[in-house]
């Protein structure tokens, strides 16, 4: 079966690596909102803002990370962020150790995750288009995602026990040192890695900090999806913080239930992963993107229904499941259609552009959404993101694209198309 192709040891060492980070991640879920509620008693504009804030300055900071990681070789970059990330999450519990840790010292942290994060997606993105085929990138990218998933049914139940049980820091250490064991399998790879060539002057140029920008724009595919899928993403994450307030706080939800209500519904995550590969083969990519995107954007609406009790946590596990589900048939096609239609000299710097992008619209939107949540309620917030959430397929592409000159010809056999995403 294609599933289970070899996809050679380098791979299956990063797809270890990816593994481990993954299950400390999804073990960490929530935790920053977690932490404000329980510890610092913080109010929904709060953990709003948290989340916000985090995104927003991270989001400026990784701008001029996109062509530095472009000229470098990206192993190193890999590990150097897995290394920042740990050393600023291990300040966390360190902080509330001492008794000293602030809402602040948050702000920070997730600052420097948010700026760190999106530098790893653009180093690992470049690095896996060397080092599998095109015509094995979905495959590579259906595992990821399908390891997302896994690690997301598994990590926030056990989180939120853990939490339960040993302190609402916890799950901080777990996810500081799955970024270090990441980092030490990273490094384990080996391999050569030439350094890129750089183009152009030694100094950064505005051009070199625009050229993420400037490919997505102009590409007549990759705009309307890059346009869907940051709107879309951020009117799903910007409810989150106010779903931990109204379901942690004014439904009463024990942080087990809080857990178990994102994590089992991820099973259709694990699902939609696994079939993607098949149904781009059997429809064509454009056919997949376009269906999924569609009717990913059906399901939140329903957020704003939740009860108390047995009911609340039954809807909120549908709801969330055939989220999911179509998340996961989408983010793989969409991470191998970008890559496919990316030049190998700017990979990093267009997914850079991606991921800041949606780091900043998020951040406004989850900012706006706490303001407005304020005013009203969380659940009328919540409500009002569904709703838009609605007309977002508008945006999605209605035609095929005809390939470029970018490479995609070597890929055709994946998709009648020819050309998210990302670790």
């Amino acid at each position: 079966m294609p599933g289970r192709r070899a996809l050679g040891r380098q791979f299956g060492r990063l797809w270890a690596a990816y593994a481990v980070s993954a299950y400390g991640t999804s073990l960490g879920f929530g935790a920053f909102p977690l932490i404000a509620v329980l510890v610092l008693d913080s109010g929904p504009a709060q953990v709003a803002a948290l989340s916000a804030a985090g995104r927003a300055v991270g989001a400026v900071v990784a701008v001029p990370l996109g062509p530095w990681v472009e000229f470098r070789r990206k192993r190193p970059v890999m590990v150097a962020m897995d290394l920042t990330r740990f050393a600023a999450l291990m300040s966390v519990p360190a902080a509330f150790a001492l008794g000293r840790l602030s809402f602040a010292q948050l702000l920070v942290v997730s600052v420097v995750v948010a700026a760190a994060d999106i530098a790893f997606k653009a180093a690992s993105g470049a690095y896996l288009k060397t080092l599998v085929p095109p015509e094995d990138l979905l495959l590579a990218n259906s595992r990821f995602e399908s390891t997302t998933w896994t690690a997301t049914t598994v990590g926030p139940p056990l989180g939120g026990a853990a939490i339960g049980v040993f302190g609402p820091v916890t799950t901080v250490v777990a996810d500081a040192v799955s970024y270090l064991l990441s980092a030490l399998g990273i490094r384990a790879i080996g391999g050569t890695e030439p350094r890129p060539a750089r183009t152009g002057g030694p100094r950064l140029r505005a051009r070199d900090l625009l050229e993420g920008w400037r490919h997505i724009l102009n590409h007549p595919v990759l705009r309307p999806l890059f346009l869907n899928t940051i709107l879309v993403n951020g009117l799903i994450m910007a409810p989150q913080p106010l779903l931990a307030v109204l379901l942690l706080l004014g439904l009463g939800f024990a942080p087990w239930q809080y857990g178990l209500v994102f994590a089992a519904p991820c099973v259709g995550g694990l699902i939609g992963s696994r079939l993607a590969h098949r149904l781009v083969a059997r429809f064509g990519q454009h056919k997949v993107l376009l269906t999924t995107g569609t009717l990913r954007a059906c399901w939140p609406f329903g957020l704003a229904f939740v009860q108390p009790g047995v009911p609340g946590i039954v809807l909120m596990i549908t709801i969330q499941f055939g989220l999911v589900t179509f998340c996961g048939l989408f983010n793989p096609v969409l991470a191998t259609y970008r890559l496919n239609h990316t030049d190998p000299d700017r990979v990093a710097r267009t997914l850079t552009a991606w991921s800041v992008s949606t780091s900043a619209t998020t951040a406004v939107l989850t900012a706006g959404w706490g303001l407005l949540a304020a005013i009203t309620s969380p659940r009328t917030a919540i409500a009002g993101a569904g709703v838009l959430l609605l007309a977002t397929p508008l945006l999605l592409p209605r035609r095929e694209n005809t390939p470029q000159n970018t490479g995609e010809q070597a890929t055709s056999r994946l998709n009648p198309l020819v050309d998210r995403g990302s670790l």
